[in-house]
């Protein structure tokens, strides 16, 4: 039994009228999204960068050579808000690690790009983190993996197609 077994015990105790079946997965989402971030922070930190600095960063060294997206598409790969993405951008601007250019495909808008100093530490830092991904995933064998990899897709296309 862990700690959410046990908080279900107490409200089946408690209101043995609810169905408290959901708050079991949801209950453990939560608390390992709690410990995942516990266990990433060190290694953002490590290079100077936070979860929302890193996600930025990250986002666009995926995208590949230029290494460039528009606000708008950081927008929609990193699911914040505008004004929440000007943020991170002035702030990651600031500190050298990327630029705004003029978009040649949109003479009104601004490319965000990363610098080479950017790049540098970014491709060091998503290296520290895929290892540290790994190593929180140990419990779990390859096939558990999988599995469960499969479910949260299924899980999370289902939940994205009703919004």
């Amino acid at each position: 039994m862990d700690k959410v077994d046990r908080i279900l015990d107490q409200w089946r105790t408690e209101r043995p009228d609810l169905d408290v079946t959901a708050m079991g997965p949801i209950g453990r989402i939560s608390r390992l999204m709690a410990y995942l971030r516990q266990g990433m922070d060190p290694v953002f930190h490590a290079h100077g960068l936070n979860g929302a600095s890193f996600d930025v960063l990250a986002t666009l060294l995926r995208s590949g050579p230029p290494y460039a997206l528009t606000p708008s598409e950081l927008i929609d790969w990193t699911m914040v808000t505008s004004g929440t993405m000007t943020n991170r951008i002035d702030r990651l601007a600031e500190a050298g690690l990327v630029e705004r250019r003029p978009n040649p495909e949109d003479g009104r808008g601004s490319l965000i790009a990363l610098t080479d100093k950017g790049k540098t530490l970014i491709d060091r830092a998503v290296s520290d983190h895929c290892r540290k991904q790994e190593e929180l995933l140990t419990p779990l064998s390859a096939e558990e993996i999988e599995t469960l990899n499969a479910l949260l897709s299924k899980w999370l296309h289902q939940a994205s197609s009703s919004e």
